[in-house]
């Protein structure tokens, strides 16, 4: 059952502090609580209740909002919650009525809370934060052009700095405006570097885990055990993995050696059910793994007898059966196992615009989110920047036909003329400069939002995990612009104010040599 809530933001007066004093109104808490759109969020997360029946669930600003602080500041789960019952600027924003030293709910909470929220829900979600943070950032800023009209060139860098990322409302209808810059990443999960030798002796010991409950449920279910020495079967293992570069004619031998084992163990569990053992007193867990250990046990043996080293949909976890390989390429890793994600920046903004579990060719997400974008802002942009492996036919044709500039070289031979020549070289230059800024957005999101290893198991879970790092990022850009135009107010204040006295000195003493000049003449 869910009951709503009243999500208008409390005054910092309201808000009662038990040590005494008020709360900062310039703490980013407190700057966050009034940028996020709880109405909206509470339309998402209330209809997955029943409205009457039940216990009551917490409320969205509780669960999103711990989602938020947890993505923010790269903590566990259990942390999180201490994290918020020692800090009242938290609970404000979570929309306590006043600080409390109770936890306010159990660390295994979070589970919860990344299952109620959609990837769908949180990029809508990060959409409306960027429109209202645009929107207090121009509201910033005309009351600051309102306090002070006297200087008509005052406010000229910060009108180029808002017509970066906000459309000019005089803008030719059909022209073309902004700028998007498109890029693909991958978000390593939380698993150990999978190789087909240690992949089959731990379905081995899964398997022989199963036969031992299933043994255990009556005496005569024993006789199915299969009789091979346990031990033996991880020497062998062991023997070959311990080797620092052991000849593919050994990894072989092991591998088939390690399949004679899983298979034997199958078709005891196979036994084991005819005869009347009972999968469901297993933990859910178990018989899911169990599945999973089926399908790498037809996908090993397909490698090992074929002339191939791949295959569809290959299985490299037993536990996050979701993760696949994303080949790379990079000097780091040449192939990483997480979610491949297609990240736009639009005019200085982050969205996220598609999670895959399986490997795709990024160049196919240039055309939706150029349609993204007109739809959002009513054109195409001006340019886009990309990689190369964006810049194929089809791009270049769409492209074309809606006057879009796509970063890259042209084809055919360059110009003759000198001039237009290092124009265009400039051009291009400038283009891969500004494609510069979707590569930062990785870094400081691999960085500082912990998309460097996503550490939730259930694919909707590491899936709301990365969707929420994006959502944290635009707020951090817009908590860093209001910074920015306010100290950049305060700052040509205190310059207009130490440079007035001067400058009317001058004015003065260039009045009086003048009258003196005019006397001499």
């Amino acid at each position: 059952m869910y009951r709503k809530h009243h999500n208008g933001q409390l005054s910092i007066e309201e808000f009662h502090v038990p040590f005494g004093g008020t709360l900062d109104p310039n703490n980013r808490w407190v700057v966050f609580s009034s940028l996020m759109p709880w109405e909206d969020l509470e339309e998402t997360y209330a209809p997955q209740f029943s409205p009457t029946t039940g216990a009551p669930a917490k409320s969205v600003r509780l669960a999103f909002g711990a989602l938020f602080i947890k993505q923010r500041l790269g903590l566990t789960d259990e942390e999180t919650v201490e994290q918020i019952r020692e800090n009242a600027y938290m609970q404000f924003f979570l929309g306590f009525a006043g600080y409390s030293s109770k936890a306010p709910f159990d660390p295994s909470m979070m589970v919860h809370f990344r299952k109620r929220f959609s990837e769908k829900d949180l990029k809508r979600i990060n959409e409306l934060i960027a429109e209202r943070g645009k929107a207090m950032v121009i509201e910033a800023i005309s009351s600051l052009n309102d306090d002070d009209s006297d200087d008509p060139g005052a406010d000229e860098g910060t009108q180029i700095s808002i017509d970066d990322f906000v459309k000019p409302a005089d803008w030719p209808e059909g022209k073309n405006w902004g700028t998007l810059t498109i890029d693909a990443s991958c978000t390593p999960a939380d698993i150990t570097y999978p190789t087909d030798l240690k992949l089959l002796n731990e379905a081995r010991a899964s398997t022989e885990r199963v036969i031992d409950d299933l043994c255990g449920q009556h005496s005569d279910h024993r006789k199915h055990k299969p009789r091979y020495d346990r031990g033996k079967a991880r020497a062998a293992f062991l023997n070959v993995a311990k080797q620092k570069k052991p000849r593919r004619r050994k990894i072989k031998a092991a591998i088939r050696r390690q399949l004679d084992y899983l298979q034997r163990n199958l078709d005891a569990i196979d036994a084991l059910i005819a005869s009347g053992a009972r999968l469901s007193a297993l933990k859910a867990h178990w018989w899911r793994k169990l599945l999973v250990i089926s399908e790498l046990h037809r996908q090993q043996t397909i490698l090992l007898y074929a002339k191939t080293r791949s295959i569809p949909d290959r299985i490299v976890n037993l536990v996050q059966s979701n993760v696949r390989p994303i080949v790379r390429g990079k000097a780091r890793a040449a192939v990483e196992f997480g979610a491949k994600i297609s990240v736009s920046v639009r005019n200085g903004f982050a969205f996220l615009h598609w999670i895959s579990w399986d490997p795709y060719n990024e160049s196919e997400e240039l055309i939706p989110q150029a349609k993204k974008y007109k739809q959002e802002h009513g054109c195409y942009p001006e340019r886009i920047c990309a990689d190369r492996i964006y810049i194929n036919t089809k791009n270049r044709n769409f492209c074309t036909r809606n006057n879009i500039r796509l970063s890259g070289r042209r084809l055919g031979r360059p110009p003759k003329n000198s001039e237009v020549n290092a124009a265009q070289k400039q051009q291009l230059s400038a283009d891969q400069r500004r494609r510069n800024e979707v590569e930062g957005v990785f870094g400081s999101g691999k960085r500082k939002y912990s998309l460097q290893l996503i550490m939730a198991r259930l694919p909707r879970g590491a899936e709301t995990s990365i969707s929420m790092a994006f959502l944290v990022m635009c707020a951090e850009k817009i908590l860093r612009l209001l910074c920015l135009f306010f100290v950049a107010f305060y700052a040509w204040i205190c310059c207009y104010l130490r440079l007035g006295p001067l400058l009317v000195a001058l004015r003065n003493i260039c009045q009086v040599e003048t009258a003196k000049l005019l006397v001499a003449s």
